[in-house]
């Protein structure tokens, strides 16, 4: 009766995205929200289950999945871990049990070392669950001529041998997509050589890898090739309510499950959840992740043309990184011009999802004229800023 009552009080409406200077009707289509996401542009993570995902909660099977026992679950995992080109996969509640629980069991006895980019999600964002859960040493790796680190990049940084003053390098974690920028597949190519070279695991954080996907029309399943575990999130660009799927060889799994209930991740009746991330992947994959990148990719034009605005990273997929010093924004300004208008943002970074409303696009352009003119003529003083999630190395001036 109470899920009926939520079902009826939160579907979302779902409509063309709507014609506003220069966004066409017929250009795109994706799913507009009556739910705050329509106005969220702080993460892709922030929309709302569709009519359809919570309908699909209503049927699903309600077996037990700590047991095994859920078909719902089964069959999904079955199908992500078809689409990674896997043989095995466990449905966890997010994106950081993912990762934590994927990196931990391809760990044995310290001590060691995970290397990854300096900015990844793993080392940074994930409450120093390497540090904790693991008993991990990282080597954060800064990228020296790309947005991406290389393989050259990582064999300068690989800690090998048996000196007992180290701690030896054992998984290489890449994340793509990284800050919205893609990864190439070519150097995925070379780091995962090299990482059999030495006998390292590799791992991808592809809580984005969906957006890869879409803008490059590479397949999940080859990117799949050159990895022994990837963490592949639905509750981000995807749309799902909650949900991350890990994929790998069977015995891999069989550890992860173990790590899982230990961190308190196994799931009951996980089929009320699998099922809405399963409608959330056919709805959302791949085409209105495309009409998020172009929306993203037209607004960065218009940001850059009309406002003279920069950004930290090249713009590739659904992110956008504002270069707001260099603007002469404050962020604090910009968070508070935005809510006069009844936006969400979050300092530099600008995250573009499926139900964001066109409405909302010319409010977010509107913010950052009045943050402009109120740095240059410093009517108020400026409050603190936040730069969550906003702080990226400059790779080159263009940028």
């Amino acid at each position: 009766m109470l899920f009926g009552l939520f079902l009826r009080s939160s579907v979302n409406t779902l409509l063309p995205f709507a014609t506003a200077r220069g966004f066409s009707r017929s250009a795109y289509t994706m799913t507009q929200s009556i739910s705050m996401a329509a106005t969220d542009f702080k993460s892709d993570t922030v929309t709302t289950p569709t009519e359809s995902m919570l309908k699909a909660m209503l049927t699903a099977t309600h077996g037990d999945d700590v047991y095994k026992e859920d078909k719902t679950t089964n069959d999904f995992q079955e199908r992500v871990a078809k689409m990674a080109g896997k043989p095995a996969g466990l449905f966890v509640v997010s994106g950081t049990m993912g990762n934590q629980i994927c990196l931990r069991a391809h760990l044995h006895q310290p001590p060691y070392s995970i290397l990854c980019d300096y900015r990844g999600h793993v080392y940074t964002h994930e409450a120093a669950g390497l540090a904790m859960l693991s008993q991990a040493m990282v080597t954060p790796v800064h990228p020296k001529k790309t947005t991406y680190i290389t393989a050259e990049d990582i064999q300068a940084n690989l800690i090998l041998g048996n000196d007992i003053h180290t701690a030896p390098t054992r998984v290489i974690s890449l994340e793509n997509t990284l800050g919205g920028t893609i990864m190439p597949i070519e150097e995925i190519a070379k780091i995962s050589a090299l990482a059999k070279r030495h006998n390292l695991k590799l791992h991808l954080d592809g809580a984005r890898l969906w957006n890869a996907s879409a803008e490059t029309g590479i397949p999940i399943s080859e990117y799949g090739k050159y990895f022994d575990s990837m963490s592949l999130c639905l509750s981000k660009g995807i749309g799902a309510p909650v949900g991350t799927v890990i994929v790998g060889e069977p015995d891999f799994i069989q550890t992860a499950n173990w790590f899982r209930k230990q961190v308190g991740g196994g799931i009951r009746q996980a089929g009320l959840l699998a099922a809405a991330a399963d409608v959330a992947l056919t709805e959302i994959f791949p085409e209105k992740l495309k009409l998020t990148h172009e929306t993203t990719k037209k607004l960065a034009k218009e940001l850059n043309e009309e406002l003279g605005l920069t950004f930290q990273i090249p713009v590739e997929t659904n992110f956008i990184f504002l270069d707001l010093e260099k603007a002469g924004i404050d962020p604090g300004v910009f968070i508070e011009e935005g809510a006069k208008l009844g936006i969400t943002v979050a300092g530099a970074r600008v995250a573009i999802h499926h139900q964001i409303s066109v409405d909302a696009i010319e409010k977010l352009k509107q913010a950052l004229r009045n943050a402009i003119r109120i740095g240059k003529e410093k009517l108020v003083d400026k409050p603190e800023g936040s730069l969550t999630y906003g702080v990226y190395d400059k790779i080159a001036p263009d940028h």
